[in-house]
This record gives C-alpha cells, sequence and structure tokens, in this order.
C-alpha cells in the first residue's frame, strides 16, 4: 500500500510539472531563411531545423532565393499548416505583412539575424552584436594600413563597400567600422577614393556604395568600374567589403588589375566561409568576422521554446542590448527585445578559431591547417 502511494504521488509531482508548460511533441515551427547564396544562411537553416528537433518540435524549413514575396508565401504555408513559432531571416520589410498574419494568429515570431523593419507585430530578435562587427572590420583595415605610423604627406587610400540597403544590418556594419575609419580620414591620413558616407545616414551616398541583395556580381563590377575610373591614378591600400561573398568578389576584380598582381589591397570580410578563410591563408582577405551560427542557432531555438512554454527568457551568452546598443533592436516603429552574441576577428594569427569551434567539417579543418 505504501508502495502504491508513494507511485500515485509521484504521478501527481509529475504531472504538475507539466501545468503551463505545453508539450512540445509535434508543435510545428517554421523556418524562414532568405537565400542560399550566401553560405551561411544554409548552414544556419539546417542548424536551427537541428536545434528544434533536438528539443522535440517538428520543424520545417525554407530558402526564398532572395525573393520577398516568395518568402511571403512561404511563412503563410507555414501558418497554413499552424505553425506555433516562426523564426524568419528577412529579405526586406515587404515580410511585415505576413508578420501581422502571424500576431492575429498569436504565433510567436522571432527575427534572426536580420531585424524585421516597419513592424510591431513580434517581440524578439536575436542577432549578433553588428556595430561590433562593424568595428572589428574596421580595426582590421587600420591595423593592415598601420594607420597609426601613416601621415598626411604619405596618406593611404581607401574606397567603401555597404552591404544591402535592404538589410538593417548593413547600417550597423558601416556605421561601426566608419567609427574607427573616420578619426583617420578626419586627421588627413586616410582619404577616401569613390562616395565617402560618413554613416549610412548620409543616404545618398549610402545607396552609392550599397550592394543591393548582397549580390557579389554587382560588388565585382562596381570594383572594376572604381579602378578605371576614380581608383585610375591611385594605389589603394583598402577595401572596406562588409563580408565574405562580396570581398572574394572584390578580390577577384582587384588580382585582374596589373596595378595589384604583387600586392592587394587589405580587404574585409564576414561570415568566416570557408573560401574565404582559405582566401586569408592565401594571403589575399585580409580579415573575416566568425559570428558562431552554430551557437545563434540555439540560442534562437532556446528562446522559442521559451517563450511558448511561457518561462522567463534566459539566453546564455547572449546580452539583453540596453543603452545604446538597444538601437539594433529599433524597428522604426518600436523597440524589440534583442540578444546580442559576440563576434570574433580572424585573421592569419587565428585563422584556427572557427575550425575549434566545429564550424568546419573534418576535411575543411584539416585544409586550413595544412
Amino acid at each position: 500500500m505504501k508502495k502504491l502511494t508513494a507511485v500515485l504521488i509521484a504521478v501527481l509531482i509529475a504531472g504538475s510539472l507539466f501545468i503551463g508548460c505545453p508539450r512540445q511533441e509535434g508543435t510545428l515551427i517554421g523556418i524562414a531563411m532568405p537565400e542560399t547564396h550566401v553560405p551561411r544562411w544554409v548552414k544556419d537553416g539546417n542548424s536551427l531545423r537541428d536545434e528544434a528537433v533536438a528539443r522535440g518540435y517538428r520543424a520545417e524549413v525554407q530558402w526564398a532565393d532572395a525573393n520577398q514575396a516568395i518568402q511571403n508565401q512561404q511563412i503563410q504555408s507555414f501558418l497554413t499548416q499552424g505553425a506555433k513559432a516562426l523564426v524568419i531571416g528577412n529579405i526586406n520589410d515587404g515580410v511585415a505583412s505576413v508578420v501581422a498574419e502571424a500576431a492575429r494568429d498569436d504565433v510567436v515570431v522571432i527575427a534572426y539575424d536580420r531585424i524585421i523593419q516597419n513592424s510591431s507585430d513580434y517581440d524578439y530578435f536575436i542577432t549578433f552584436n553588428n556595430i561590433k562587427v562593424g568595428q572589428l572590420q574596421g580595426q582590421s583595415l587600420a591595423d593592415a594600413m598601420n594607420l597609426d605610423a601613416a601621415t598626411t604627406a604619405a596618406p593611404r587610400f581607401i574606397t567603401l563597400f555597404a552591404g544591402s540597403p535592404t538589410d538593417a544590418n548593413a547600417n550597423f556594419f558601416f556605421d561601426g567600422a566608419m567609427s574607427i575609419l573616420n578619426p583617420y580620414i578626419d586627421s588627413g591620413v586616410l582619404r577616401v577614393v569613390g562616395p565617402h558616407p560618413r554613416t549610412h545616414l548620409d543616404s545618398a551616398n549610402f545607396q552609392r556604395i550599397a550592394t543591393e541583395g548582397w549580390n557579389p556580381a554587382i560588388a565585382k563590377a562596381r570594383m572594376e568600374n572604381l579602378l578605371t575610373n576614380e581608383a585610375r591614378d591611385v594605389v589603394l591600400d583598402a577595401v572596406l567589403s562588409p563580408n565574405d561573398t562580396l570581398g572574394l568578389a572584390i578580390v577577384e576584380a582587384l588580382k585582374a588589375d596589373a596595378k595589384y598582381r604583387d600586392q592587394l589591397p587589405a580587404v574585409s570580410g564576414q561570415d568566416a566561409e570557408f573560401d574565404a578563410m582559405m582566401s586569408i591563408k592565401n594571403g589575399e582577405l585580409t580579415s573575416t568576422v566568425f559570428k558562431d551560427t552554430g551557437k545563434l542557432a540555439e540560442a534562437a531555438i532556446l528562446l522559442v521554446d521559451q517563450v511558448l512554454r511561457g518561462v522567463p527568457v534566459n539566453i546564455p551568452g547572449a546580452e539583453l542590448a540596453s543603452g545604446d546598443l538597444a538601437e539594433i533592436g529599433n524597428t522604426g516603429t518600436t523597440y524589440v527585445n534583442t540578444f546580442l552574441l559576440d563576434p570574433i576577428l580572424i585573421t592569419r594569427d587565428n585563422l584556427l578559431v572557427p575550425a575549434e569551434a566545429d564550424f568546419y567539417d573534418d576535411g575543411q579543418a584539416a585544409e586550413l591547417r595544412n
């Protein structure tokens, strides 16, 4: 009898643990990623799906070929299937209409690594400290050019590229980088070849250096045009590039110019893509910024899980943006709760950091080490 009573008590206690905590199994999480031409988004989508499944959810991932209309259709399909949460890496603010639909259905929406602009229909954004990303890019170029030793009599020359004008992260990357570079420009030891917006708020000039859709073909064509026009009579010491895909396209254009056959300018990057890491190893791309998207995916699904279960949100390793950083969570109509992970600068000096973090498969890691 005592044994039976003990069993009944255990069952009652176990049952009480589920009050307010709905079962996860069978609950659908829809994962909407922007494109496949940037490799990190393929990895991110797969990582998010795997993390969701590991926590007992059903999960489906779709990529939208950089077309917001396609992504909206994919999100609507998730809603039709009864998704209770959406993780969205959007393309532009055209996603706001389907986010509003999700809000009407009480579906949890997490903006993933790109804020959803012009919307107040969601509460959470998870990303990296993208101002710091830009600062790391700017500092890597300043160090590569040895700007602290430069003089006005022998200035260094740089040209500027930015990311997609529809991606708010492009603003943070650029402004972070220019916070490092502008003082050198102001002192006269660094000169800008081509348009020079001091921040993204100079919208006319920012549009001139922006790269629609993060398309590498656009960046390469613009670099080729610069080399035959504004940069024809100078030797560039650096190119500010906002990510690896664009940086590699810029390097390709530079390598075709006889002027840079023996010495390429310093070129920045971001995302620690394998091809970019090999380029750094080979002395071409100067730096990249490693954002451990595996950890970002893990943190995003943990955030979804906590919100769905109605428990206090606590994301280990992520900082809740406040003070000046709260601006990262400004959608244009409201401020959303924004969780920030830290990025890491990668140069030839610490090339193996992502490999040691299991960012690459064994074959790629071995190729970097050899």
